[in-house]
Parts: structure tokens; sequence; C-alpha cells
């Protein structure tokens, strides 16, 4: 359920270019004073400090750290977007680069400070703007992949709807559990292991009576 949304919403929304340029100081200076102390050792007090503000001009923005935090996450998940899809080569033989290319633009869009990102997945409280958010990026991601199934002469599936919400899923949250905590899974066995396992998926492989795949 979503925690109450009134200690979540930002107290000022910025109408002038040096009220919006110190809220950014503010998110700023949020972000490296999480990653360095911690959440709950990352209080507003350090956070005006950093930004060089008094504590009374970030309430004037923020009404506590959650918000802030909550913010942070919000603009992580509108910032993942595949912005080179429409680059693609789609021609035959090239699914494999396909996948390659969605699976990098993951990680790349989830290379902030593995601290921060452990904390935002694990602290930031769930706000309707949060589950927008997410309803939207999710919405938005499908819809690429989807689209570039359906044109990719390699794809074997029948159900591309299916085949592309799983697709980003598991790029996704793979994804997300790595960077997070980069010490459990290397970042290249990572990427190669999905790669290999998402083209087998789209090619429509299917193991042969011994345990051997279809050759193709």
């Amino acid at each position: 359920m979503p925690s109450d949304d009134r200690r979540l919403q930002a107290r000022r929304k910025p109408r002038q270019v040096r009220a919006e340029l110190t809220r950014e100081r503010i998110l700023a200076a949020a972000a490296h004073v999480f990653a360095e102390h911690g959440y709950a050792a990352g209080t507003t007090n350090r956070i005006a400090e950093r930004a060089g503000i008094s504590i009374g001009s970030l309430y004037q923005y923020f009404p506590n750290k959650d918000a802030i935090l909550a913010e942070l996450l919000v603009r992580h998940i509108d910032r993942g977007r595949w912005t080179s899809a429409d680059q693609l080569d789609l021609s035959p033989g090239t699914l494999e680069a396909l996948v390659r290319a969605l699976v990098r633009d993951a990680i790349d869009n989830h290379r902030d400070d593995p601290q921060l990102l452990r904390i935002m997945i694990e602290q930031a409280p769930v706000s309707r703007d949060l589950l927008d958010t997410i309803d939207r990026h999710g919405k938005m991601r499908v819809g690429q992949v989807r689209d570039l199934l359906a044109r990719h002469p390699d794809v074997g599936v029948r159900d591309l709807d299916t085949a592309a919400e799983l697709i980003v899923f598991t790029v996704e949250t793979n994804t997300h559990r790595a960077m997070a905590d980069p010490r459990t899974t290397g970042i290249e066995a990572l990427e190669n292991e999905l790669v290999a396992m998402v083209t087998r998926y789209l090619r429509g492989d299917r193991p042969a009576a011994g345990g051997q795949a279809d050759a193709r």
C-alpha cells in the first residue's frame, strides 16, 4: 500500500529558474549524503549543509528526507528510457545484438552509486507518484520491446505481448539486484548470461529428445 502521500509531496513547485536550481541542488546533495552516510544517518541537516542552504530553505521544498528519497527514485525510473532503440539493426542474424543492446542499456541506466541504488530500492517509501511512474515506465519499455520483436525476422515466439513483459521484467529485476550489490555477480557475467538466455527464448529454441537443443 502507498505511504501517506502528504508526507511525500514536495512542498514547493519551482516556477523560477533560481528556485528550480535550488531544488536540483537539494536532490544532488541528498544523493551524495545518502550514498556516503546511509539513509538513517542521512539527515535533512546534512543534506542542507551539503547543498549550501539553510534547513529552513530545504523545508520550503521538501517536508522530510522521505520525500527527497521518493523524488530521487521517481527520477531514477523516469531516466531509464531506451533512447537508441529506434537505431537498432533489425536484419536477419542480429537478434543477439539486439538483446545485448537491451541488456546493456538497462545496466547503463543503473550505474548510479551502488549504495544509493540499494537505499532507493530498500528504503524509498511507496507513493502514488512512484507507483504511477513505475507503471508508466513499464508500459513504455514493454511497448518498445514488443515493437522490436514484432519487426525482427529471427523472433520465433508467438505471444509477443507476454514475451515483451517477461523480458523487461527479467532484465530489469536482475539488473537492479546485481547493480545494487555488484559483489554478488560480475556485471560482464550478468550481461552475457542474460543475453544468452533471452536470445534462446526469443528464437524459440526447444530442447530436443535427450536434452539436446534443436539445430537451427
